[in-house]
């Protein structure tokens, strides 16, 4: 530890990145097209991966679920 606290590896070279606050996830996704084109489809496959992750847990049993979603671009135009 560096400080008593933080491991020497905390301070991130990276500008926005600090390691010490990250925290594991059990998974995380990424859908697009590599050409940037907007398309449903991207949105399409996005939720059929999200509802694929559902038996890691993403249902508490009250059924609040764990904040799992789709992050997406909104249009101006909306």
């Amino acid at each position: 530890m560096a400080d008593g606290h933080r491991p020497r590896w905390a301070h991130s070279r990276a500008p926005g990145l600090d390691p010490w606050c990250e925290h594991d996830a059990c998974g995380v996704g990424f859908v697009a097209r590599a050409s940037g084109e907007r398309s449903a489809d991207v949105t399409r496959l996005a939720l059929q991966a999200l509802a694929r992750v559902a038996h890691r847990g993403a249902a508490a049993t009250d059924r609040s679920g764990d904040g799992a979603g789709l992050l997406t671009q909104i249009p101006l135009s909306l």
